[in-house]
């Protein structure tokens, strides 16, 4: 069994390997020398016993087992075999125990009686020593081993057992860390098994293999209940309690773990288990210790013996115990490993109902808090059945030592067992609390900080960022109740060693005078108490642990068993005798089987290479087709084929967090040539050429700093460079303007285009071109209206014809007086000029598609530009933690209170030492007549000390613990003030993962592990001073000792923490793009799955899971390092103190020398949890340090300025003017608008156009101070905007941006965020913006609840919901940016006329691509290159006369070619 898991490739022999076999062989010899002597002695006619013969002869046959084991394990590969150099280590102790017998026996006898016996003794002796030494060493790496190949190989696995034991083999990356900052490159690759690949994929198979079982199950014994007969309902309805119990989600994931990692577990127990047998055994030794000094006649080897047994059965303790953590913690990274992959292969597969049922902030906690949860179960499990038995023997042990009196120990613990319960069980009440208030913060943060530009273009930043602090206040009233328990806990949990000792001691010495409480007695009792306390404070936390590590298994399991895509509801043909590329039949989907269909009876196919566009309002089901094409509805009927290779084109586009290029090649292969008619055709190269560093310039998270139409035309890249054989095309036209429009359909889409040759369907709103598409559909209520060629649907005259003259009817109406400049092309009617074409390609390239003047297409800084890195990575400290984050943190907490908490510590530590002083002088009471004077007044003191000592325990404890509560409270509103003060320029650069870890993970470390560890750090130092005066009161030759042995431990302890603390830095930078591609996924997993990309978004994921596991593993092996290396060091003055009492003991006495050794005995756990405690607040002090870190950074204008505005109305008419006003968006940087000088008057109707990149939205960002003014000056209503707080600025314009943002809670909520409106003001911004039948249709109505970015409502039905929540501002400056890109033309005329009547007295500044969306405008601004090109009234332009189409050219060629008409 041994050898078969472990075959790694043999190893060649080498010289230890030679020499190891060589002095087994004299071993072979001289054992059976010795028998053969032995015969020959007898054959003599000397007495033997059998012993002589048959002691050697075993000795040898064992030694040839050994040889051969020696053979086999070093054809196995074994560098370094644990179970022969234990073998050899009892071999040598046997054979030192011997060798003294001989040494004896010859100075006794002399050694010439029996010369063989003793040169065979001496050589043999020397011989074992020999092979002991070379059993510690290591041999060759085996021959043909794939681990050796790796270069970066884990070093345990070729280091010796005893170095694999005492984890030295770490010792190379803690110097290093000493020396040099870590890298990840310093540390070793991941294990094979510990790796995603072999984990996640076991995971998955058990999963599967369980959750289908179970449902099976499941499926089974419904059927059977309903086989039941009507007449046994009770029983059938207790089935189905039963079967709900039974089959609970949770069970299968359990099994599968179990299936996974239940034997390695086993194995960890196990060592927990022979641990627990030395801890018992300690008090045993210390008992007959203590025997021996008040026994004056007793030998002195007696003494040294039992010190050195004490402290070998605490070494192996150690190691034992320190096996089990380690490979408790191996195990919880992997499974951390395997829920980590499990969630993330679920969120590529979850449906539509699905995703509405999680957001992003869920999943990132399923990941860090609830896999949390469960690594320290897999820990403290154990607890909940060692702890009650730990707590049997301890009674047993203490009966033995007492009698009946021990009896009373259980009382007090019945006592205080349940006591403990009530308290934890109020706490995790108080902690489920906390966490339901942290999921809600962590939802509402992520919803902040992803539509950040929204709350700042509105100013709300004020209102959301007090919405987080109402949660927060919960959050925190919920951890102070919690904290205050916990304190009672410690306080009962520390008191009860005492409250133990002072009830068993009380009853046994004053129920029966003649009960003498000696040192033995009184000191193995309270070692006894000590384990006792341990196991009863073990048990509670076990307890807990199991609590909450089931309630994270269910969240997890439930986020398994979420809904799956079928997928069945798409089929990919491949066979060449399908001629139609898409095929449905009788097809009605639905989004999820609770609603109803929104797609139904729809019956289409479309022939290989052709182009169909999709038409229709907004609402009717358009998307919707797209995405029961790709599989991503519920398909209640009918069937879909679609023949080959599909790329999808989202309506709002997906971006990755990553360079230009990669986010258009997608994983594949570049093709120079290919890549660059792609860009040329989508026109980005203009793009290209003014980014930093070009193609390889950085795009931030969700495309945050690139323009919509950028977005959309990278998108747009990313699907034509497939070259799919489908091509799924949502809109994308909707976000670029005519002229960048026009040439995409011509060089794309159309039939001229890259695609020419391939199968597209384009959800269109833009009918210019549909006269150039080969069919056309016309949805109406999720049902196929019409289908034709245009020229077929005209001659119908049906739903389409009248469709058509609408809105030729309305664009008439905007395009009045309007020559008809070109051919009549339609057969309806003659064409505007905005469907003639005005430019040619080579104004398209050069100009059209200019510079997008967005702050995200220029780069931070200069030295960044050069390499193009936008977004920046998450920021790895070196070295110590810097000592004004300790202050900042006791700052944060209050000084006064620093001090009191100092001198409360001190206080309890001195009533402790006094405590134990008082007891050793009661057990040196001298003994009269069989019993000992002034009992009452020991009894009396102990108590009263005992008890004060509680108080001040808990009082202290209480004091670190809220202290705690109020830094946090300040710390976090510092950084949300900070984070909420910062420029966009901040958000553009910082992704989201970054700025989400800081929300979350470090103020979890600053709200409850700082505190606690903190009160750790002071109990255990004030108890390390307190033993240490124990140890030099009564052996103060041991001061000799205990000065070293500390400095050693100053040394080890100053080793670990600077590795340690690299490792935690590297740990907590590793996990944020763990975080942003979970992020990143959830939002493009429609993408994904429609490019068939899958499998490389796993491998990624993989990556990321592994790149952080390699900094965990060595972070967890530092722990084990320190914790073994500090151990032995607490052991070592264990065996000083031990050594000093047995060499004094004729000077002191048996009470004495008890408090010594017992205190002596708690240093190993104390210097140990002293250290990690100290290691665990350097680790997460850094928490601090990274949540002031933005405390540095630039901020925003104030909000609010005192004195302006004060007493005054402001901005009452709307009146606008630049004075030579330029903006830049980066120091160093070109001026994207260059000394603008105009002036608007009040209710001015204003349209801004101007081709992709002349500036249009940058006059906004200007207007709102997005971007501060690089020169001049912007006046409303006279009044320098400069001068003005922000939100007093921002809050009275009103801006509908070109992406529409909708935050996850009611739809009331999303339009009246500052709730300052009635519902009837509601209801009738919505029937203004068409929408209040919609709304009325909903299950809640205005208490309907929007998805994470609103995703269960369209696009246009967002944009629709903007326009309804500016509606209700009504302010005075309206700012649209292309507020209706998304809306269809009809439903874009009727909302320009509501914003005609509604916003007739105010000033409305119109960005738009559309001409029918400026042309009611009074004025017409025309910007090129970031200067005013054109700036006239519209009727100029309207004019009939031919010399003012001339005049007015660079207007006409901006406005023209929106081919919004036939």
């Amino acid at each position: 069994m041994y050898l078969r898991y472990k075959n790694k490739g043999y190893i060649r022999m080498s010289h230890i390997f030679k020499t190891k076999m060589v002095l087994g062989f004299l071993l072979v010899i001289l054992c059976f020398s010795n028998v053969f002597f032995v015969l020959w002695e007898i054959s003599q006619g000397v007495p033997r016993t059998p012993a002589f013969v048959i002691s050697p002869a075993v000795l040898g046959i064992t030694m040839i087992l050994a040889m051969f084991l020696t053979q086999a394990e070093r054809m196995m590969g074994i560098q370094s075999s644990g179970i022969l150099l234990i073998y050899w280590l009892l071999s040598f102790l046997s054979a030192v125990v011997m060798f003294s017998s001989k040494i004896q026996h010859g100075l006794e006898k002399g050694f010439l009686e029996d010369p063989f016996h003793h040169v065979a003794t001496y050589l043999y002796v020397s011989l074992v020593l020999g092979e002991l030494v070379l059993f510690c060493l290591v041999d060759h790496p085996p021959f043909f081993s794939k681990a050796v190949n790796d270069p970066n190989q884990c070093p345990e696995a070729s280091s010796s057992f005893l170095s694999k034991i005492t984890y030295w083999w770490l010792s190379g990356l803690v110097w290093k860390g000493y020396q040099q900052s870590l890298g990840v490159d310093d540390l070793w690759s991941v294990r094979k098994e510990d790796s995603s690949e072999e984990i996640v994929t076991w995971a998955e198979k058990e999963w599967k293999k369980y959750h289908s079982r179970t449902k099976q199950n499941k499926e089974s014994a419904t059927f059977k209940k309903r086989q039941k007969s009507e007449t046994s309902i009770t029983e059938a309805e207790e089935t189905e309690v039963l079967l709900q119990s039974e089959y609970s989600q949770s069970r299968p994931l359990l099994k599968a773990f179990w299936s996974m990692f239940g034997t390695y577990f086993l194995l960890s127990t196990l060592c927990l288990v022979i641990c627990d047998v030395f801890l018992f055994s300690i008090p045993k030794i210390l008992s007959l210790f203590l025997e021996f000094i008040e026994d004056q006649e007793a030998p002195s080897w007696h003494g040294y013996f039992y010190a050195f047994i004490m402290v070998l059965l605490a070494c192996l303790q150690t190691l034992f115990e320190q096996r089990y953590m380690y490979m408790c913690l191996v195990l919880g990274l992997r499974l951390k490993t395997a829920v980590t992959g499990l969630v993330y292969r679920k969120i590529l597969i979850m449906s539509n109902a699905s995703r509405k049922a999680v957001t992003v902030g869920e999943i990132v906690n399923l990941v860090s808090v609830d896999v949390q949860k469960l690594m320290d179960l897999i820990i403290y499990f154990n607890g909940t059945w060692l702890a009650p038995i730990r707590i049997i023997i301890c009674f047993v042990f203490l009966w033995q030592l007492l009698g009946p009196s021990a009896l009373t120990s259980i009382a007090v613990f019945l006592f205080l067992l349940p006591l403990n319960f009530m308290i934890t069980k109020k706490r995790s009440h108080f902690q489920e609390t906390q966490m339901k208030h942290k999921d809600e913060r962590a939802k509402l943060t992520n919803a902040i900080l992803s539509d950040i530009k929204v709350i700042k273009l509105y100013g709300w930043e004020k209102t959301f960022m007090e919405k987080v602090l109402g949660i927060r206040k919960q959050e925190l009233q919920a951890l102070k109740r919690s904290q205050i328990l916990f304190s009672a806990s410690l306080a009962s949990f520390n008191s009860s060693t005492f409250l133990i000792a002072f009830v068993m001691f009380a009853v046994y010495t004053l129920v029966d005078n003649t009960h003498v409480l000696d040192a033995q007695k009184a000191f193995v009792s309270l070692t006894l108490i000590n384990i006792l306390n341990t196991a009863h404070s073990f048990l509670p936390f076990s307890i807990n642990a199991v609590v909450q590590a089931k309630v994270s298994l269910n969240r997890i399991a439930a986020f398994l068993n979420l809904e799956e895509l079928n997928p069945e509801s798409s089929n990919r043909n491949t066979s060449d005798c399908v001629q139609a590329s898409i095929t449905i039949r009788n097809g009605t989907f639905c989004w999820s089987k609770e609603t109803s269909p929104c797609l139904r009876r729809i019956d289409l196919t479309v022939p290989q290479g052709s182009l169909l566009a999709i038409v229709g309002q907004v609402g009717t089901g358009k998307s919707s087709m797209l995405s029961a094409l790709l599989g991503e509805l519920e398909q209640m009927d009918g069937c879909v084929t679609m023949k080959g290779t599909a790329a999808y084109v989202p309506q709002q586009a997906w971006i990755q967090n990553a360079s230009v290029e990669d986010n258009i090649l997608f994983g594949n292969e570049m093709d120079e040539a290919w890549f660059n008619s792609v860009v040329d055709a989508c026109a980005l190269q203009p793009d290209l050429e003014s980014f930093p560093a070009g193609q390889k310039s950085e795009i931030g998270e969700k495309g945050i700093n690139i323009s919509g139409g950028q977005k959309q035309r990278v998108n747009l890249a990313r699907a034509v460079y497939q070259k799919a054989s489908i091509y799924l095309l949502d809109d994308p036209l909707s976000a670029v303007d005519a002229h960048v429009g026009q040439h995409i359909f011509e060089h794309v889409l159309g039939p001229s285009g890259l695609l020419k040759d391939k199968t597209r369907v384009l959800v269109t709103h833009t009918i210019g071109i549909l006269h150039q598409v080969d069919n056309i559909v016309v949805l109406v209520d999720g049902m196929i209206s019409e289908i034709g060629s245009y020229q077929e649907l005209l001659q119908r005259n049906g739903a389409f014809a009248e469709f058509l003259h609408s809105h030729i009817t309305a664009e008439e109406n905007a395009c009045s007086g309007f020559p008809a400049t070109g051919g009549t092309s339609s057969t309806v009617t003659s064409r505007c000029p905005s469907q003639e074409k005005f430019f040619s390609d080579n104004s398209v390239k050069s100009s059209a598609m200019g510079r997008e003047t967005t702050p995200a297409s220029q780069d931070t800084t200069s030295a960044a530009a050069t390499e193009g890195i936008l977004t920046t990575g998450e920021k790895t400290h070196h070295g110590r933690v810097n000592t004004s984050i300790y202050a900042a943190y006791l700052k944060a907490t209050g000084i006064p209170l620093c001090v009191y908490i100092i001198l409360l510590f001190t206080c309890q530590q001195a009533l402790s030492f006094f405590r134990g002083y008082w007891l050793s002088m009661w057990t040196n009471d001298p003994v009269y007549n069989g019993t000992q004077q002034h009992t009452e007044l020991r009894v009396g003191v102990f108590g009263a000390l005992g008890v004060i000592q509680a108080v001040c325990r808990f009082v202290s404890t209480a004091a670190v613990l809220l202290g705690g509560v109020i830094a946090s409270h300040k710390l976090f509103l510092q950084l949300l003030r900070n984070v909420g003060r910062s420029p966009m320029v901040f958000f553009e650069q910082t992704p989201i993962g970054n700025l989400l870890n800081r929300f979350s993970r470090e103020m979890d470390a600053i709200d409850s592990i700082i505190p606690d560890k903190l009160k750790s750090l002071l109990g255990f130092l004030f108890n390390l001073l307190e033993i240490y005066l124990v140890i030099i009161v009564a052996t103060p030759k041991a001061a000799m000792a205990i000065v070293p042995l500390t400095v050693f431990y100053a040394v080890f302890q100053h080793f670990y923490v600077v590795t340690s603390c690299q490792l935690r830095r590297m740990d907590a930078a590793s996990r944020s793009p763990i975080y942003s591609h979970i992020s990143e996924t959830f939002h493009g997993s429609s993408v994904i799955r429609a490019y068939k990309d899958q499998e490389r978004f796993i491998l990624k994921s993989n990556f990321l899971v592994d790149e952080n596991q390699r900094i965990c593993f060595a972070g967890a092996v530092a722990d084990r390092w320190l914790a073994t290396n500090l151990e032995f060091l607490g052991n070592g003055i264990v065996l000083f103190a031990a050594l000093f009492a047995t060499v004094g003991r004729k000077h002191l006495s048996p009470g004495t020398a008890g408090f010594s050794i017992s205190y002596a005995l708690q240093i190993t756990g104390v210097l140990n949890w002293m250290v990690r405690s100290w290691t665990e607040i350097e680790n997460n002090i850094v928490s601090v340090e990274r949540v002031r870190e933005y405390s540095r950074t630039p901020k925003e204008a104030p909000w609010t300025l005192n004195g302006k505005l004060q007493g005054q109305v402001w901005l009452t008419e709307g009146r606008i003017e630049f004075r030579n006003y330029s903006l830049r968006y980066r120091p160093n940087l070109e001026l994207a608008l260059k000394h603008i000088n105009l002036s608007i008057k009040g209710k001015e109707k204003i349209g801004i156009t101007g081709r992709t990149g002349a500036g249009k939205s940058t006059l906004a960002v200007g207007l709102l101070r997005l971007v501060e003014a690089a020169e001049g000056a912007i006046l409303i209503d006279g009044q320098d905007i400069a001068q003005l707080g922000l939100h007093d600025l921002r809050t009275k314009i009103t801006v509908i941006p070109q992406d529409p943002v909708l935050f996850s809670g009611t739809l009331r909520m999303n339009l009246d965020p500052l709730n300052q409106y009635t519902d009837a003001d509601i209801w009738t911004a919505l029937e203004v913006t068409q929408l209040k039948n919609f709304v009325a249709d909903l299950p809640d109505q205005l208490e309907y609840k929007c998805t994470d970015r609103g995703e269960n409502l369209s696009v246009g039905q967002k944009q629709l919901v903007c326009l309804a929540r500016a509606l209700l501002q009504k302010a005075k400056v309206l700012i649209l940016d292309e507020a209706t890109a998304a809306v269809d033309l009809e439903t874009d005329l009727q909302i320009q006329s509501t914003l005609r009547t509604q916003f007739k007295e105010s000033t409305v500044l119109t960005i738009a691509h559309r001409i029918n969306t400026i042309m009611d405008c009074d004025r017409i601004l025309v910007l090129d290159n970031g200067q005013i090109s054109e700036f006239e009234y519209s009727r100029t332009i309207n004019s009939s006369e031919g010399t003012v189409l001339q005049t007015n050219g660079r207007i006409w060629s901006c406005l023209t070619d929106s081919w919004s008409t036939p």
